[in-house]
């Protein structure tokens, strides 16, 4: 190796080590450190944000549980124990409209 090169070489690794030394500084400043018994500075852990509570949206009403349950039994032959029932997006429902509706255009094919 030329001395060139290594003079290169220790510049960039002292550059790394003075951005390190920088980022380190800035960490330590977000965290909010504190003092230990010792004297020597230790970061804070940051706390997470507890979770948001489930909000309950309004009630199912009986009579469309009923109808759930009547179309379930009706689709099974046996009565359904139903644990759960909610809401999902209706986001599937959209984009399998929208590919039929691509599916159904004749697009001409170019082959040159």
């Amino acid at each position: 190796m030329n001395l060139a090169t290594e003079s290169q070489l220790l510049e960039a690794l002292e550059s790394l080590r003075k951005e390190v030394a920088a980022l380190g500084a800035r960490v330590a400043a977000l965290e909010g450190p504190t003092q230990s018994a010792e004297g020597a500075t230790i970061p804070q852990p940051v706390a997470e944000a507890p979770a948001a509570p489930i909000e309950q949206e309004d009630a199912i009403p009986e009579e469309v549980l009923l109808v759930i349950s009547a179309a379930i039994a009706a689709f099974l032959g046996k009565r359904p124990h139903i644990r759960q029932i909610r809401l999902i997006g209706s986001g599937a429902w959209a984009q399998q409209g929208r590919v039929s509706i691509q599916a159904s255009h004749a697009l001409a094919v170019r082959h040159e």
